[in-house]
């Protein structure tokens, strides 16, 4: 039912109107009634109805004033004004009020029932139109997202989009960036990941970002297009933000490529410089931020023309057992490819026409599982990933010479030494401990005896060892959890040491290891 308000001056005819007017009939009810314009006004404050009913003539306030103040603050309410002969023209100025339905006096009740179902069609009609542009607008929010992320993948991928079409979607979606320039972000997840894990990257970045304008999965990629800030130094701690805290939730790494400033019409520019970074990841490794500024192909292409490599400083060492010789030598050879910044494939020819090279010198027997490792290498796609694998196999090697060259250990370092291998996982696993606890030695005694018959520190072959048999341990368990290796191995609830200490040794995090083919 519709509430109705009956307002006039006249004792008789208001009590005349309630009375004789069947206001059920037209889906209403009279909800009361008021003597003059401020009475009614104030009744309307406390239960507004839908519908008035006044007279023009009244003390205090008219119907005129009345229509006035209610078409100003309660513009939903309907109004039938009352008017005499004489009062025509006064209802006629009411129009400009909103009023639509005035009735001359004396009116009997079916011309007043005729106008209340006229005006209950039209609130009807109305809430019907509001019912369907507030349905029409959920919609539109609801798809909102959706449409952004497909304007963004379709922006930047897309040469038919321009200028005109930003226009249109930036109205669209009420983005206002007047002349201020954007950067854009793109995610690349390392390693195996689920399409759920995507979105979880938006989510994060949408928390810990400023001024995100808008974002999309485009590929295996998140794409996300924010403001540019005068301090890009506070952007990149927000990257590594987000990549530490994905890490942290997820245990996947991410790398992410930051484009240059530019207005938002050449975002496919833009996008095409982040791809471009993105392929730099094999010489900076995986979990890295790359800009365009890590780019220098003109220098790389020069110096690649002057570089020569004499295979014989890293395979004499190797042919004697010189370990650490080797460590040395294999890390300036990667660190100068990775100066150099050739393309990918010629990268690789320099790493494999070496470590042919080195295998040479390993036990003949043996050829086939190195060339397997070969295998697995060409396929590694960062430069940190190939020297760890590199390191092992060429560590190996040398060791292997080693022990051919060298005079057996004396029966104390061979119990020293045995004592590592038992007491691998032991945290307290010291040089002090081992002459202490186990061998009731001098401990500087021991450290040197044991330098002498290994060529090596204590401290450095059990880390070594540990890190040697959790290459092994990965290997062997593809789904082993890092923190579970450092438990293992002797390095306690400390994963983050672990991980520091085997990318020291290995060359790569447990992590990226974890991630290279087979």
């Amino acid at each position: 039912m519709y509430k109705v308000l009956l307002v006039d001056d006249e004792r008789i005819i208001l009590d005349g109107i309630s009375n004789v007017v069947p206001w059920g009939d037209s889906g209403t009810e009279l909800i009361g009634t008021a003597r003059n314009g401020i009475e009614a006004f104030q009744k309307i404050e406390q239960d507004p109805p839908d519908i008035i009913i006044s007279d023009i003539r009244m003390p205090g306030m008219d119907g005129l004033q009345l229509a006035a103040k209610v078409n100003e603050q309660f513009p939903r309410i309907r109004m039938i004004l009352l008017s005499g002969f004489s009062e025509f023209q006064y209802a006629q100025s009411a129009m400009k009020y909103g009023v639509k339905h005035y009735l001359l006096k004396p009116c009997n009740e079916s011309k007043i029932s005729e106008a209340l179902q006229e005006l209950v069609e039209e609130l009807k009609q109305s809430e019907e139109t509001e019912d369907f542009i507030s349905n029409m607008r959920y919609g539109l929010e609801k798809m909102m997202p959706q449409m952004k992320e497909q304007f963004l993948k379709e922006f930047v991928t897309n040469k038919t989009y321009g200028a005109h079409d930003w226009a249109y979607y930036a109205n669209l979606f009420s983005i206002d960036l007047g002349s201020r320039k954007v950067r854009l972000l793109c995610f690349q997840l390392e390693g195996k990941f689920e399409f759920e894990h995507l979105f979880a990257v938006k989510n994060i970045a949408a928390e810990l970002l400023e001024r995100t304008v808008l974002s999309s999965t485009v590929g295996d990629h998140v794409l996300i297009v924010v403001e540019d800030v005068s301090e890009v130094n506070e952007l990149h701690e927000r990257i590594e933000q987000i990549r530490e805290t994905f890490l942290h939730y997820y245990k996947i790494d991410l790398t992410i490529a930051l484009s240059e400033a530019d207005v938002i019409t050449r975002a496919r520019i833009l996008y095409k410089q982040t791809m471009e970074c993105l392929n730099y990841r094999f010489y900076l490794g995986e979990g890295s931020l790359i800009t365009q500024r890590d780019i220098d192909l003109d220098q790389s292409v020069q110096q690649a023309k002057e570089w020569s490599y004499d295979e014989e400083t890293l395979t004499l060492p190797i042919k004697t057992g010189r370990w650490e010789e080797v460590e040395a030598e294999i890390d300036a050879f990667f660190a100068k490819m990775s100066a150099l910044r050739l393309d990918i494939q010629t990268s690789k020819s320099y790493v494999i026409q070496l470590f042919m090279a080195a295998i040479r010198l390993g036990e003949p027997e043996r050829m086939n599982e190195y060339m397997q490792k070969l295998v697995k290498l060409v396929e590694m796609d960062t430069l940190a990933a190939i020297q760890g694998l590199f390191k092992e196999i060429a560590g190996g090697i040398a060791r292997l010479n080693y022990e051919k060259n060298k005079n057996k250990h004396s029966a104390i370092v061979d119990k020293v030494i045995e004592i590592i291998e038992e007491q691998l996982g032991n945290p307290e696993l010291s040089l002090n401990w081992v002459a202490h606890q186990m061998l009731y030695m001098n401990a500087d005694y021991l450290g040197k005896l044991f330098k002498k018959e290994t060529g090596e520190k204590f401290s450095n072959y059990v880390m070594k060892l540990r890190i040697k048999k959790a290459t092994e341990v990965i290997e062997k368990n593809e789904d082993v959890k890092i923190f579970e290796i450092a438990e293992m191995l002797g390095f306690g609830d400390n994963p983050q040491y672990f991980s520091q200490v085997f990318k020291k040794y290995v060359g790569c995090r447990p992590s990226e290891y974890m991630k290279s083919p087979s």
